[in-house]
């Protein structure tokens, strides 16, 4: 370990993860579509056990949907560890500086927002990604969209993470304006 409390760096030091998301396959539009029809009510119970048109389509569609699913998670093609960079395969990184997608495993970076270049973070649940559970996480700054995360997989708890470190950093680059702290 290289910090007194793991994970916690000064930003003027280096970058240090935070908390890392893969995110789901309510990522893509195949899963948002088969997620719409997972949704679906539409059935009965029996012996107490709700028996739905949406849950016998999961069961049916799993042989189409795990293809899609291992793609996400295969950083390079052909092979796991030689090959291309796989961009279906990412993750989404918040470090003590930025929030980044990712390619992972020396794959690259995509796209990343610096913590004090937006204000809010909104979630979006776009339909189906409902049934996942999963949404897209919006960042703002006032009305101008800095970066979106699409299929974050229970987004709420990153959703809180990446506003708390925003406060943490915006709040410490204040302090060292005021003269405050070093």
């Amino acid at each position: 370990m290289t910090t007194a409390i793991a994970g916690v760096a000064p930003a003027t030091e280096r970058e240090v993860t935070i908390m890392s998301v893969w995110p789901s396959i309510a990522s893509t539009a195949y899963g948002r579509w088969w997620g719409r029809r997972f949704e679906s009510e539409i059935g009965f119970s029996f012996l107490g056990i709700p028996l739905t048109l949406g849950r016998l389509m999961a069961l049916v569609s799993i042989p189409f949907i795990l293809p899609a699913y291992f793609h996400m998670l295969i950083p390079r093609i052909p092979f796991v560890i030689a090959g291309i960079p796989n961009g279906a395969c990412r993750r989404y990184r918040l470090t003590n500086k930025r929030v980044i997608v990712e390619l992972p495993f020396g794959g690259g970076e995509q796209q990343a927002v610096s913590l004090d270049r937006f204000d809010s973070v909104t979630l979006e649940v776009v339909p189906g990604q409902g049934w996942y559970p999963a949404g897209d996480l919006i960042f703002r700054n006032g009305q101008i969209e800095t970066l979106r995360l699409s299929g974050v997989p229970h987004p709420e708890p990153f959703r809180q993470t990446c506003l708390k470190a925003h406060q943490i950093y915006v709040g410490v680059q204040k302090a060292r304006a005021m003269g405050v702290a070093v």
